[in-house]
């Protein structure tokens, strides 16, 4: 808001000085002829303007392709239907006050469009005065995204915004992983907001721009070799540069005397760059020499037919200036189609019933009896339909396709990818808005899906300043003597993992091991320094470290730092250097014998599901041996006796009774099969729970901490404060703050009721430390409830943390890591944790398989057992059956008694004894034989 009330008073003086100069220079007849309203309905000459700096790099290619466009437009009959467009040509001399004058001197013509101007910042000014007299502004070169807001409705950039170039850098950086970059920039309008659009497309991307450095374009050499010499101290070595064609050079040449063109550096400049080179058929060697090596940018034009027909008869053109031949850039071709889009606009605007009329405006006339005459500047009524029609038009133009989105940029943005080497331009890609980076030609993907993934993002080679084709890594160690601040946290307990030292460099430890070794590995020098964080009385907070080094007070942070959440939010960590994870320690005794220990092998539900098969099995070998075998054979007691017996003296192999049927025989081979797997697996675990020592303690867990409300011990300065009452709801009252192992073993052995703790809570690799210097009388309880590392701090986006990711794996692969392990953290091999009584019985899940099997196979063998019964009762059972029913009289024979009898036949034929139902099957068969035989012998002697 501020700026744009700077803008309206600089207008309002602007407006004051030059109605004073218009009345000093003009007659007053010439402002008293003009009426309130004049309009034309048919006119012959219609004016439009045109405002640029005639002698720029944009500007000297500009001037021949407008004066080419309205010849081509006034020469073709298929258009206008005859009318003459009129060009008025205004300079604004690389000043915005004079084109401010220009400007509204322009307006006095009656122009319906104007062309113009190729500042951003004259651009923002003649706004203001075109969004007043409702006059279209076609601009070919000012490309500063804010003029497409909505406060600026008449403004048209024919070109393609700033926007999209920004956009373009920020996806090549990202495909060269740089993640820092230095914007060098002019301090205009066109310039400040550039790149503020390109910090905005970096931060998408997880990038930045770290250090802006603004010049003026009246700077002389003198100051920008001070203002590179201020970003050469810095750390990254990623310029990018966008400025004024007439001026930009002065940066390469100043880089160049100050070494910053060498190998390392990464120069990537904007539009301004191409335009310079491409407006002079031959640039200079030495100017050449300066930019080897620069990336840049140069908005695309597709090789069209059209283009190169133009292209052709570009050195014939009249006034072309001091261009050239071939000496033109892609302003040229934008504005050439520029007055194009006017007069295709014009066209239609007067097919539509469109009236070229002017009016008064009420608002600058004289009503306060000033002599400003502000009356001279009259506004366009059809204004506002022109825009519309502009808007709407949809043409091929030597650019391109020139029409407008919703948001009125020109549709299809896209950019060559060049590489300045040797004496002119390489081309490595493509950038457009649809599929982002890429080698072919963007139309040529319009047709396709749209895909911006990483995979298919592509360029070709690109050789770099100082003729290497190594991508730099685009960042060094800041030049200005300030080696790297690391924060070391000064512990009181666990020192074998960093503590202060009185060599000169001042710590040593595990942490410092690792960390020196990862740095060794890298490919470039990292000075730096260590800095004790804390008093050494007591344990730091690691939080606060951290915290110190997000703030910028430290570079980074060494020490046996956990990576967790809240810290990765603010911080960047490398890979972990070592695995860790919260435990719960507890004081552990030696558990007692008990006299049922002999039921602890197995749970309850292997109890009963085994002693049911027991049972099941004697069962069905009692069913199959009844019937042939007499030891299976008696009165109901005994046989239930023996089921009972036979069963369960299989657990011992000491059966007497012998199998005689082929069933019955499989089925106890089987279930002698199973017992002898369980009798196995229950002598070897109730040796165990008999013979190895067995601890316990009160706390099984974290699980019986959180709900037992005894005091809970942890390290000081550990993030286990935050988790246990953040994530476990703990409260505060019984956490207890320990800074060293002597504190650990003091609180266990008090206990919680004599002023110590129940359990302590840290992380695994301390707790192996403890317990080793306690000889193991202290074990862990439960499982490692949580799961993360220890690693390196560093500020976020650091390059650092990457390249010492990729040293502390190659450590990691080459064994030194464990080296440095087994220097620093050596300790007993002990049973960490105690034994679980639970865990350790045999349960059902172990033995399923073998149950199944068993069950399967005992249920098969009745099937057929049962088969076979059933078919000997369908032969036995019809003579008995109807000598009994003949003997019932049928008056009382019911169902239900018929239904009784059969049950009990079959039960009773089923408890006979298989060699007497064979016999009487057998008698059966001798007898229907002779009664057959009989039958025959009888028909024979009968008379015929």
């Amino acid at each position: 808001m501020k700026e744009v009330l700077l803008i309206s008073g600089f207008m309002k003086r602007t407006l004051v000085l030059l109605s004073l100069w218009f009345f000093i220079w003009f007659p007053l007849e010439a402002f008293c002829s003009t009426g309130n309203t004049s309009s034309s309905s048919n006119p012959k000459v219609i004016n439009i303007g045109a405002l640029f700096t005639l002698n720029s790099v944009i500007g000297g290619a500009t001037k021949p392709a407008l004066l080419a466009a309205i010849d081509d437009v006034n020469s073709n009959p298929n258009i206008l239907n005859g009318i003459e467009l009129k060009l008025i040509l205004r300079d604004t001399n690389c000043s915005g006050f004079i084109g401010t004058m220009e400007a509204l001197q322009l307006m006095e013509s009656d122009i319906v469009v104007a062309i113009g101007p190729q500042s951003s910042g004259i651009a923002h000014v003649i706004s203001h005065v075109v969004n007043e007299l409702h006059v279209p502004l076609l601009s070919f070169g000012a490309t500063d995204p804010t003029l497409a807001s909505l406060q600026f409705p008449y403004f048209l950039c024919t070109t393609h915004s700033d926007y999209f170039q920004m956009y373009a850098i920020a996806d090549v950086l990202d495909y060269y992983g740089w993640r820092e970059v230095i914007a060098i920039f002019v301090d205009d309008d066109y310039g400040r907001n550039g790149i503020s659009v390109l910090g905005d497309s970096l931060a998408k991307k997880r990038a930045k721009i770290s250090y802006k450095a603004s010049f003026s374009p009246e700077d002389p050499k003198s100051k920008i070799n001070d203002l590179l010499v201020e970003v050469n101290l810095k750390e990254s070595r990623v310029f990018v540069v966008h400025a004024n064609p007439d001026t930009g050079l002065n940066i390469f040449s100043v880089a160049k005397r100050l070494n910053m063109m060498s190998g390392g550096y990464v120069w990537i400049a904007t539009d301004w760059l191409p335009s310079y080179l491409d407006l002079r058929e031959a640039v200079d060697p030495s100017t050449m020499n300066i930019l080897q090596g620069v990336v840049a940018l140069r908005r695309y034009t597709p090789d069209t037919n059209l283009k190169k027909r133009f292209i052709s008869r570009w050195k014939n053109l009249k006034d072309k200036g001091s261009t050239g031949p071939g000496g033109f850039n892609s302003y040229a071709l934008y504005a050439y189609d520029s007055v194009w889009l006017a007069a295709h606009a014009l066209e239609v605007f007067l097919s539509e019933g469109g009236n070229l009329s002017f009016s008064n405006d009420p608002k600058l006339s004289d009503t306060n009896g000033t002599a400003l005459h502000l009356s001279s500047l009259r506004v366009f009524n059809g204004g506002q339909q022109l825009l519309q029609t502009l808007l709407r038009m949809n043409l091929s133009g030597l650019s391109g396709q020139i029409q407008f989105n919703q948001q009125r940029d020109l549709i299809h943005p896209a950019f060559d990818v060049l590489n300045i080497v040797g004496t002119g331009t390489h081309r490595i890609g493509y950038w457009s808005n649809y599929s982002h980076l890429s080698i072919v030609p963007p139309e040529s993907l319009y047709t396709k899906p749209p895909n911006i993934s990483s995979g298919s993002q592509h360029l070709y080679g690109v050789k770099w300043p100082g003729e290497t084709s190594k991508v730099p890594r685009g960042w060094v160690f800041p030049n200005n003597g300030q080696p790297l601040r690391i924060a070391v946290p000064n512990r009181v307990g666990y020192k074998e993992f960093v503590s202060k030292d009185n060599s000169p460099q001042g710590v040593k430890g595990y942490c410092i091991d690792v960390f020196e070794a990862a740095i060794n590995l890298l490919p470039y020098a990292v000075p730096h320094t260590y800095m004790l964080f804390g008093d050494g009385k007591r344990n730091p907070n690691y939080d606060e470290i951290v915290s110190l080094v997000a703030q910028n007070k430290y570079d980074a942070a060494v020490g046996d730092i956990t990576i967790v959440t809240n810290r990765t939010k603010i911080v960047d960590f490398t890979q972990p250097y070592m695995e860790s994870g919260l435990v719960v320690v507890a004081l552990v005794k030696e558990a007692k014998s008990s006299p049922w220990a002999f039921l602890k092998p197995f749970t309850k539900e292997m109890w009963f599901v085994t002693a049911a098969f027991f049972l099941f099995v004697g069962a069905v070998v009692w069913i199959l041996e009844h019937r042939i075998n007499h030891e299976f054979r008696g009165p109901p007691r005994q046989q239930l006796i023996t089921i009972f017996w036979f069963s369960f003296s299989t657990m011992f192999f000491s059966h007497r009774e012998n199998t005689v049927s082929t069933l019955g025989r499989l089925v106890l081979i089987i279930w002698l099969f199973v017992v002898l797997i369980i009798n196995s697996s229950y002598t070897a675990s109730l040796t165990s729970i008999l013979t190895v020592q067995q601890l316990t303690s009160g706390i099984q867990g974290i699980d019986s901490l959180i709900s037992s409300s005894e005091p809970i011990g942890i390290q000081e300065g550990s993030f286990a404060l935050n988790y246990l009452v953040d994530e476990l709801n703990i409260a505060m009252s019984r956490i207890v703050k320990l800074k060293d192992p002597e504190a650990y073993l003091r609180a266990l052995n008090l206990g919680p009721k004599a002023g110590g703790v129940a359990a302590i809570v840290d992380e695994l690799p301390y707790i192996e430390l403890f317990l080793t210097s306690t000889n193991c009388l202290y074990r862990t309880v439960g499982q490692e409830f949580t799961k993360s590392g220890l690693g390196f701090a560093f500020q976020r986006d650091s390059p650092l943390a990457v390249d010492l990711s990729t040293a502390i794996l190659q450590l990691s692969e080459s064994g030194e890591l464990q080296k440095f392990h087994n220097k620093w953290l050596t300790h007993t091999e002990c049973s960490i944790q105690i034994n679980q009584e639970e865990e350790n019985k045999l349960s059902l899940s172990s033995f399923w398989g073998l149950f199944l099997i068993c069950g399967i196979a005992c249920v098969l063998v009745l099937t057929l057992f049962c088969y076979r019964v059933f078919t000997q009762y369908r032969r036995f059972s019809p003579e008995d059956e109807e000598a009994e029913v003949e003997e019932i009289e049928p008056s009382r024979l019911s169902r239900r008694s018929i239904l009784s009898t059969s049950f009990n036949n079959i039960m009773d034929f089923v408890d006979r004894k298989e060699t007497e139902i064979k016999e009487i099957l057998k008698r059966k068969n001798i007898n229907e034989s002779k009664q057959t035989s009989h039958n025959s012998n009888g028909q024979a002697s009968s008379p015929t």
